[in-house]
Parts: structure tokens; sequence; C-alpha cells
């Protein structure tokens, strides 16, 4: 018998540490090759790392919410010894890396004597389509495919014979775009998530009497989604000069208009709601205020102004807020918008997008439903410069063309990166934005003039 020090993998993107979400295994159990044991999260995404070997858990390094650095151990095997890459094996007792380095991922693992040259297995990563790197080296069997443990995952659940694949990676490993041409587009897209128990908060304190439950707390680690929702959400309030503004808009045109087209609508289809029609009149005030469809790279001190308009939806889900991506809004119709949106809001909620379907937004939407109430001050989605919320649309009475008559009235709660746009102008495109919702018809009249 051997032991085998496995250490935190090099997850790509500049990442030099990752943070401990869920332990799929503990001292003591017997795991196999390619087996799940751990869920990390780093900055860009939601990882799954199997194990490199088949073997019996002899220690782990790090509780849910700890952060571990790469190259540091992960997690100690006992092995029989035939199956254990030389390469990587290390005493039981080896002197964990230097947590506190800052030198670059990818260099981490080449720094160290102990560590290979390449991971010995392959993360998966849930939240990108292309988050794998090597082939499983070290178990000295030239017959065997080449091809990562996600992409044997993504061939299995596609019914796709790997031994019947030519790679076209380097060393003839398979890729995923091998996949694809071999049929396996649809598995190929699959991507695995954070498992539900790891979202899930800890279960209450059992039932006490009335006199001690007053004396009671929980205390609930923040950690993986939530821990990065707040960070974000901190960073940007703190950094960004948020302008807030809100206008009052008249909707009875537009509510006219969407039951209109739901009463139109296919038997069975979704019904409209007003989000799509927000999004396209959104569209055309930008056309005419390129300044709020701006990305800020600090870094650069460069303001990255877009012409294809990629419209984040703040969506509740049950791992916190997320925010997809609904791409090139601009080229698409009402009934396209309406169903991209749902389709990557579905996928947020049940934990299914890729990274690509979260990232990338150049101006968001948010919106509250139901529970919009009057006004709202919505924090900016760093790097935009812009946030569009939505309050609560409730029929009340109001003086319309000199009488009294009651209308459907919804408020827009807005906030603007001070720092790069004007007062005057953001208070000019909420007003072009309300001239377009009070006149749906010239919502889909492409042509906008700034006042």
């Amino acid at each position: 018998m051997s032991q085998f020090v496995f250490k935190m993998p090099d997850l790509g993107e500049g990442t030099v540490e990752a943070e401990i979400v869920a332990w799929h295994t503990q001292p003591g159990a017997e795991v196999a090759e390619d087996q799940v044991i751990v869920e990390v999260m780093t900055d860009k995404a939601a990882v799954e790392v199997p194990a490199p070997v088949s073997g019996r858990v002899v220690s782990i390094s790090g509780a849910p919410g700890d952060k571990i650095a790469v190259g540091s151990p992960l997690i100690v095997f006992e092995t029989n010894g035939a199956h254990a890459p030389a390469a990587n094996a290390a005493p039981a007792n080896a002197a964990p890396a230097n947590a506190a380095s800052t030198a670059p991922a990818a260099a981490a693992p080449a720094s160290s004597p102990s560590m290979p040259a390449s991971a010995p297995t392959a993360p998966r990563v849930s939240s990108a389509d292309e988050g794998e790197s090597g082939v499983k080296p070290g178990s000295g069997r030239a017959a065997r495919v080449m091809a990562s443990p996600a992409n044997r995952r993504r061939a299995r659940e596609a019914g796709i014979d790997l031994t019947r694949i030519a790679g076209s990676g380097p060393g003839g490993r398979i890729v995923r775009g091998d996949l694809i041409a071999a049929g396996a587009g649809a598995a190929a897209d699959q991507s695995a998530g954070i498992a539900a128990e790891a979202r899930k908060i800890p279960p209450t304190a059992p039932a006490v009497t009335a006199g001690a439950a007053a004396s009671q707390t929980t205390e609930i680690k923040v950690i993986g989604m939530r821990r990065l929702i707040a960070e974000r959400m901190s960073e940007a309030k703190r950094n960004i000069p948020h302008f807030a503004y809100v206008e009052e808009v008249d909707v009875t045109e537009l509510e006219a208009l969407r039951q209109h087209l739901n009463a139109k609508s296919a038997k069975g289809e979704p019904a409209l709601t007003y989000l799509p029609l927000i999004t396209l009149a959104l569209v055309r005030v930008l056309d005419a205020f390129p300044q709020c469809n701006v990305l800020y790279d600090a870094a650069r001190g460069v303001l990255v102004r877009h012409r294809a308009v990629h419209v984040g939806v703040a969506t509740q889900t049950p791992d916190g807020l997320k925010v997809p991506v609904v791409r090139n809004a601009q080229a698409l119709g009402l009934w396209e918008v309406a169903a991209e949106i749902r389709r990557v809001s579905e996928r947020a909620r049940s934990n299914k997008s890729t990274r690509e379907e979260l990232v990338g937004s150049t101006i968001t939407i948010t919106s509250l439903g139901k529970l919009g109430g009057i006004a709202s001050t919505p924090i900016i989605n760093a790097p935009e410069v812009a946030i569009i919320g939505l309050n609560k649309a409730v029929e009340r009475p109001v003086v319309y063309q000199g009488e009294i008559a009651v209308r459907r009235i919804m408020n827009l709660s807005s906030s603007f990166d001070h720092r790069f746009v004007d007062g005057y102008d953001a208070a000019a495109m909420i007003q072009a934005l309300k001239d377009l919702l009070e006149h749906p018809a010239t919502i889909f009249i492409p042509t906008m003039k700034a006042p």
C-alpha cells in the first residue's frame, strides 16, 4: 500500500485559490477514480473535482467555506500502489504549500518539485463549456483513450464510443469539438452544477421549550454563491458612485397591447410579460444613448462602448440572485426576446447555466414582479454603468387629459454610474424610455433620436 497526495489543481484563468463548497467523501471512505470528491468555487466558476485514483481516503484539507491555494494538499489517498501516479506521489505528512502565495495559478504546479507537469485529473467545470485541461497521466496504459473526465461524461450521456473518435487535441486528446462533430452537441452542452444539498441552509434546531427558544441562535456560514454575491455587491456599492432616478410611467396602453398579444398567441404558449416589451424599448433607447451601453475596464481606465445590446436579466434562484444574459437583443423580435428570457432564466434557476450565459451583459434589467413596491434603488451590475428596475404596476386615479381617470401606473427605478453618465443624460434616457412605453407602437419603430 502507498499514499498519494492530491493537490488543489490549477483551475485556469489566473485562479490562485478555490473555496471549498462541499465534500462528497470523508476520511475512511473508499472512492473510485473519476468519482466526484469535492465541489469548489472560484471567482469564475463552480467546479466539481473528481478523484484522480481509486483508494481509501486518509485525510482531507479544509471545511466548507475554507479557501485552498492552488498546489496545496487537498486530499490524501491510500492506494494499492499499482494505480497511484508516481509523479504526484508524496508522503502523507508532506508539508502544505504556502497558502499565502500569490503566484499565478498556471505557474503554481510547475514551481513545486512534488507537483507533476500536468494535473492528474481535470476538474469538472460546471459553468464553462471549455474548462478542461490535460489528460489523466500516470496510468501507464498506452491503449487508454485520452479525454478529460468531463468529456468522458458527456460521451457517456450522448452514447458515444470514445474509442471510435480520433482526437484533435494535443497528443490525440479528445476535446469537446470532437464530441460535437460526432453528434454530441446537445450532450456536450450539459454541465454539472453545485449539488442541491450544498446549497441548502443548515436545518433549524430541534424543537425546544418556549423559554429556551429566545436564547437560541443559528450560525450560517457565508460560502459559495452567497459569498460571491456578497463580495460583488459590496464592491459595486463601494466603488461606484450611484446616481438614482425614479420616474412614473403610464403603462395602460402597454398593458392593453400585452393582453391583445396574449389573446392572439397559440394555446399553451407562455403568457407575454412586460419584460420583453421593455427590453425591446430599452434597445431602441440605447441607439440614442450609447454612453449607457458601456462596460468600464477599471484596470485599463477605459470605457468599452458596445454596439450590440446584451441584456442582463436579474433572476432570483435557490442559490441567490443571478444575472443570465440575453445576447444581441437588438437582433431579436418580440417573441424571440420573450423565449430567450424564459430560457436563460429557467437555466439559471435550475443551476444549468454555462459560464457564457452568466457573463458579458452590457446593461441589466431587474424586477421584483408583484413584490415590486413603489420604488427601489438597484445596485449596478459592475462593470456595467446602468441598471433599470421595474416596480409593481397598479391601477390608481390620475389626471389624464384634463380629467380624473383610472390608469395603470408603474415606476421605473434606475441607477447610473455617475462617473461616466451625467444626471441630465440619465434623466433624458429614462424619459425617452417612458415615451416609448406610454406609446408602445413606437417600440417597433427602430429610429430614435436623442432629445
